[in-house]
Formats: C-alpha cells, structure tokens, sequence
C-alpha cells in the first residue's frame, strides 16, 4: 500500500464510527471471525481500545492484521483503522500509483 493510499484511508476513516470494542479479554476468537466478515461488507473497519485492555494497541493491530489477511491503515492512541479489499465487490476506490519517468 503506498502513502498516498494510506492517507486516502485516514481520510476516510475520519468520518466512520468504531464498530469494534477490545475489552480486557483482548482478542478473542469471535472478535477475529467478526472483523473477517466486517472486513469482507465494508473493507475499511475502524475498531476502539477501551481502557481496562492491557495490551499495547499497536501490538493488537498487528495481530488483527495478520488474523485477518489485513492492512494496519493507521493506529492513533486507542484507535485502530484496518483495511482489506472485498473479494466479491470493491466498495473503495484507491488511488492509483503513478509511474514515475525520467
């Protein structure tokens, strides 16, 4: 994903409402099934880190990154933003990437 991409997301994802809440249990199986089918309806998911969750945000982005077969968009305090294309319809145009030429 290239920066361009990257802040077109951020962009989008200012306007999205966390559908997601990571408690104390951290991650759990059903919150991975849930993002997958989150994830395939919508393609970019914002998810919200409540405080009494011990673990580093970060740390849980990576984790429901790869869980997930996603991109880690952005992660901002207690805030994660997380981004795959849909297999059956794409919902989000990204910007394409330029070729550079000399």
């Amino acid at each position: 994903m290239t920066s361009k991409q990257r802040a077109y997301l951020k962009g989008l994802a200012m306007n999205i409402d966390p559908i997601y809440q990571v408690g104390k249990s951290s991650i759990t199986p059903e919150l991975t099934i849930g993002l997958n089918e989150a994830l395939e309806a919508r393609e970019l998911v914002k998810i919200h880190v409540l405080k009494n969750c011990l673990d580093d945000p970060k740390e849980i982005a990576n984790i429901l990154g790869e869980r997930t077969h996603s991109e880690v968009v952005q992660v901002i305090g207690k805030k994660i933003v997380l981004y795959r294309e849909s297999k059956n319809k794409k919902k989000i145009e990204l910007p394409k990437e330029k070729k550079v030429t000399k």
